[in-house]
């Protein structure tokens, strides 16, 4: 059991069959990182440009607010 008194956490982590990643290795790698950066950045782009929500960016050296069909993001990527 872990200290809350919840035994389903640990009999997960038991029941894993692959190994799990190394971590260190994975922030070391810059691919890895930046796709995974890039992932998010794309994610909060859709999920703003769906619920209608404006962006603030940096263009030209000044903050610029896009509405939600400015933000450029690919859809189908």
């Amino acid at each position: 059991m872990n200290e809350s008194g919840d035994s389903s956490t640990t009999m997960l982590n038991a029941e894993r069959s692959e190994p799990r990643p190394d971590v260190d290795a994975l922030l070391r790698d810059e691919a890895v990182v930046t796709a995974a950066l890039a992932k998010g950045v794309r994610k909060a782009l859709l999920e703003h440009k769906k619920l209608g929500h404006s962006i603030a960016v940096w263009q030209d050296g000044k903050v610029v607010v896009l509405p939600p069909e400015a933000i450029p993001v690919d859809e189908d990527a």
